[in-house]
């Protein structure tokens, strides 16, 4: 069987909620259409509410989708539901583990519900690789926050699925225990497992995906390789320590200036408007001693804010 050249397709994805005596009618996906390339480890973001959810209920079958067409892995969830949702494996933002259970136990009764012959099963290779060989026969009630949210990576991984989901997965995650996490998903995206992530952390998104889409108010807002979402924000700063601290920043014909710590100031310009030299040469021309100089590009936070707030404007008009 030829290999699909998306994990995940989604197509006039909708999802309403209907009315009830306390709540209107919501529609929560508005038409969504998103491609998740194979293979790759995929940033879903966007603000409370904006729908990644319930895009996320509905391919792991928790929720009926409206209307529109969803496949995983070449597999549409309405003609072959079962198969759809064995392609995936998700770790969703609760910890759903029996606190009675051991970790050992966890994973075989998993591997159960997946018809996962005894002989095929993976339970002390995944907690090895997840860091919890040691604590494979303690009882999960016994496990710290990091270790319940690494046992539950383990859990959607236990089908050996070709997509993988992780809603929110280093919430409440120290920084030690997230290093190692994000360890093993690189491990599997190397194996060829494509990696869906949605994180409140935009730098982690930044630093750890291919692609990201962002979501609000139910649609997609943009939808592009990292570096080229990142390449839309043209506003640029040049933060300035000046030989004496300054208690207030200059005012700078053409430029946008803030106060930054220790004395020093920022100045913003746009790339296609103007440059560092027309900045240094303001700057010069208001009796300002530079001591230092940097340059700050934008970052996906300011991306996110940027693009979240232009569809706010547009829905509210």
């Amino acid at each position: 069987m030829d290999l699909p050249d998306y994990a995940i397709e989604a197509k006039g994805l909708v999802k309403t909620y209907a009315a009830t005596k306390t709540t209107p009618e919501m529609r929560a996906l508005k038409g969504l259409d998103l491609a998740i390339p194979r293979g790759s480890i995929f940033g879903l973001l966007g603000p409370n509410g904006a729908g990644k959810s319930t895009f996320i209920n509905i391919l792991a079958g928790l929720c009926r989708k409206s209307a529109g067409t969803v496949t995983i892995w070449g597999r549409d969830i309405d003609e072959r539901p079962r198969d759809a949702r064995a392609a995936i494996g998700v770790v969703p933002q609760e910890i759903a583990a029996d606190p009675f259970f051991t970790p050992a136990e966890s994973l075989e009764v998993a591997a159960g519900m997946y018809a996962v012959p005894k002989a095929e099963r993976r339970t002390a290779e995944l907690l090895k690789a997840l860091g919890l060989a040691d604590k494979a026969n303690a009882y999960v009630r016994q496990l710290s926050g990091g270790m319940k949210r690494r046992l539950m990576v383990a859990k959607a991984m236990v089908h050996n699925p070709p997509v993988l989901i992780l809603d929110e997965p280093t919430a409440g995650v120290d920084v030690e225990l997230r290093r190692q996490l994000w360890a093993y998903v690189l491990e599997l995206n190397r194996k060829g497992v494509t990696i869906v992530l949605t994180t409140h952390y935009l730098e982690e998104a930044q630093e750890l995906c291919d692609q990201i889409a962002i979501i609000n108010r139910g649609q997609v807002v943009a939808c592009e390789p990292t570096t080229t979402l990142l390449s839309r924000m043209d506003t640029r700063k040049v933060l300035v320590t000046p030989e004496s601290p300054v208690t207030a920043a200059p005012a700078l014909a053409g430029f946008e200036t803030a106060l930054t710590p220790a004395g020093g100031f920022s100045v913003s310009y746009r790339t296609g408007q103007s440059s560092v030299e027309h900045v240094l040469a303001a700057i010069n021309a208001a009796g300002v001693h530079i001591k230092d100089i940097s340059t700050e590009d934008p970052d996906l936070e300011d991306v996110f804010v940027s693009l979240t707030y232009a569809a706010e404007q547009k829905a509210d008009a």
